[in-house]
C-alpha cells in the first residue's frame, strides 16, 4: 500500500510504503534504484542481505537508511514480512536531514547512526502499532518535528535540474540541462550529486528506465518491446536490454512475466528466472 505524505512534507517525502506478506516460506527479493533514497523499518522479522561463503545469514538491521544503490541488490526473507518504507524525494534526505547524497551512496546505515535515540524510539513505537493509520500518524509527527527544526538550505539548482529531468522522462542531454538552468555543467553536477547521490546523467538513465517500466506496465498484447524501447528513448531493443539488465539483473521479459511486483523496483524473483 502506498500513501502520500501531508503537503508540508511532500517536498521531502515522496510516499510511504506498507508491505506485508504472511507467507513464512523463504523468498528472494530484488531491489534496484528508482532514483530515490529511503528508510526501511522491518517489523516482523529482519531481512537477509545475502549469504557468506560459509552460508552464514547476514541480517540487515531492523531499521536502516539506504542510499542510491549501485546496481541491483538481492534480499531474502525467511519468515513473514511486514515492512514500512519512507521513500524520500531524490534530494529529500539531503534537504530534511542535511546528509550529503554522495556520502552514503550504495550504503546501508542504521537508523540510530543518523537519527540517534529518537530514531530507535520511532522504530519501537511503530512496532507497537497494529494499523496503517497509527503508523502514519507516528511517521508524520516525527518528520514534521524534524522539518520544523531543520536548517534552511538552497536547493535551487538541484530542484531545477530534477524538474527538467523528470519532465523529460530522462530523455535529455547535459547541454540541454545547462541551457535550461543557466549554470555550468561542473557546477550543476557538484550540486546535484551532493543532493541526490548521483550525477545528472546517472539519474536521468534511471528515470528513463522507469519511464519504460510505466510503458511496459500498460502495454497491450500487440505492442512490441522494440516500439516501447524507442518511445522510452532507447536507440533500439538491444540497447534497452543492456541497460535493463545492468540496473535490474534480468531482462524486460523476465521482469514482466517471471516476477511478482511489490513495487516497481522491489520485486520477488522466482527459480525459473535466469538470474
Amino acid at each position: 500500500m502506498q500513501v502520500l505524505p501531508p503537503k508540508e512534507l511532500s517536498a521531502y517525502i515522496k510516499h510511504y510504503l506498507f508491505l506485508e506478506n504472511k507467507n513464512s516460506t523463504a523468498r528472494q527479493l530484488r531491489f534496484f534504484s528508482d532514483g530515490n533514497t529511503g528508510i526501511v523499518f522491518s517489523q516482523k522479522s529482519k531481512l537477509i542481505s545475502g549469504l557468506s561463503n560459509s552460508e552464514t545469514q547476514n541480517y540487515l538491521p531492523g531499521s536502516f537508511l539506504y542510499g542510491q544503490p549501485d546496481g541491483f541488490k538481492n534480499i531474502y526473507s525467511d519468515n513473514g514480512m511486514l515492512i514500512v518504507i519512507v521513500v524520500f524525494q531524490p534530494n529529500g534526505i539531503n534537504q530534511l536531514l542535511g546528509i550529503s547524497g554522495s556520502a552514503f551512496r550504495d550504503a546501508i546505515i542504521t537508523i540510530d547512526a543518523v537519527l540517534g535515540r529518537k530514531g530507535l524510539e520511532l522504530e519501537e513505537k511503530l512496532a507497537e502499532q497494529v494499523t496503517i493509520q497509527g503508523r502514519l500518524r507516528l511517521l508524520n509527527q516525527f518528520f514534521k518535528l524534524i522539518e520544523a527544526k531543520k536548517t534552511k538550505t538552497s536547493q535551487l539548482i538541484t530542484n531545477a535540474s530534477l524538474d527538467f529531468i523528470l519532465k523529460n522522462n530522462g530523455q535529455l542531454t547535459i547541454s540541454q540541462l545547462v541551457t535550461y538552468t543557466g549554470y555550468t555543467e561542473r557546477h550543476i553536477e557538484r550540486k546535484f550529486t551532493e543532493g541526490v547521490g548521483l550525477n545528472p546523467k546517472q539519474f536521468a538513465n534511471i528515470i528513463k528506465l522507469h519511464h519504460f517500466l510505466g510503458l511496459l506496465k500498460n502495454k497491450t498484447e500487440n505492442t512490441s518491446l522494440t516500439s516501447l524501447s524507442y518511445e522510452a528513448g532507447f536507440s533500439d531493443q538491444s540497447h534497452l536490454i543492456r541497460e535493463f539488465k545492468k540496473h535490474t539483473g534480468i531482462t524486460p521479459r523476465e521482469y514482466l512475466y517471471h516476477t511478482e511486483k511489490l513495487t516497481n523496483n522491489f520485486i520477488e524473483t522466482f527459480p525459473k528466472n535466469t538470474l
